[in-house]
């Protein structure tokens, strides 16, 4: 375990255990197409200094930078196939993270939904978790490792089977508005709110299915701009950073 992480053993962490939902857009950097090396290591020191708290992390991550299934299908490929193809692009996004932070000197494990035994392990509850009780972080790629479901769903479900406490989604605007800010100025960031809301307002944050899921499993999620530098680290700290979704009745 790096020195670092011991030192700061003494700070109080909100979460001990997180799970950071990471598009594939965000290692695209500024073309949001391709693997900008560039954004993936700042993505890395980010994630570094929150490793370095003792926090224990595990990442989904999109591959909407390389493929998106849905454009596919929309081209005339049959939806499971470009579904499919959409999850190889995260095993790729994967594998590109987990050198960086490797690179970085963090423990770091990338487990597959799809069977590719020779780049990533297959992904099992038990075994994600016994990783992260090690210290290690986990990638998460191949999606739920079935069509017609989204990698934000996969987050959901992940989040509640590695026991992480909350489902941080990583995005390039401050949070959740009431409208596109980059295209209504009189959009007004939303501070917190209810789940529900999600699907009342048809706000965009995720799809019907992760926000169900979210839901069900009264998991508060947060939506902040991961290129703020210190937003993470400031997150799990206990700063308010982002909207926060959490059900009132918790």
């Amino acid at each position: 375990m790096p020195t670092s992480r011991i030192k700061n053993k003494k700070h109080k962490l909100r979460w001990k255990r997180i799970l950071l939902k990471l598009s594939g857009e965000a290692l695209g950097g500024k073309g949001k197409f391709g693997i900008d090396m560039h954004a993936v290591e700042y993505i890395a020191g980010e994630i570094k200094e929150t490793f370095n708290l003792g926090c224990e992390i595990a990442i989904v991550i999109g591959g909407g930078n390389l493929i998106r299934g849905s454009r596919l299908a929309g081209a005339g490929i049959d939806r499971p196939t470009a579904d499919t193809m959409g999850m190889l692009g995260t095993m790729i996004n994967g594998l590109a993270l987990h050198s960086a932070l490797e690179h970085a000197g963090m423990p770091t494990r990338v487990m597959s939904a799809i069977m590719a035994i020779q780049v990533a392990e297959p992904y099992t509850r038990i075994r994600a978790v016994d990783h992260l009780d090690k210290g290690r972080v986990v990638i998460l790629a191949g999606g739920t490792g079935n069509p017609y479901f989204t990698t934000d769903t996969a987050a959901a479900l992940r989040t509640s089977e590695t026991k992480a406490e909350v489902l941080l989604k990583a995005t390039n605007v401050d949070g959740v508005y009431t409208d596109d800010p980059r295209t209504d100025k009189r959009a007004k960031l939303l501070r917190t709110l209810d789940p529900a809301d999600i699907l009342d307002q048809n706000l965009g944050v995720m799809d019907l299915t992760a926000a169900t899921l979210s839901i069900e499993s009264n998991t508060p999620i947060v939506v902040f701009n991961v290129f703020r530098k210190g937003n993470l680290k400031r997150l799990v700290l206990g700063q308010k950073v982002g909207s926060e979704i959490r059900s009132k009745k918790r």
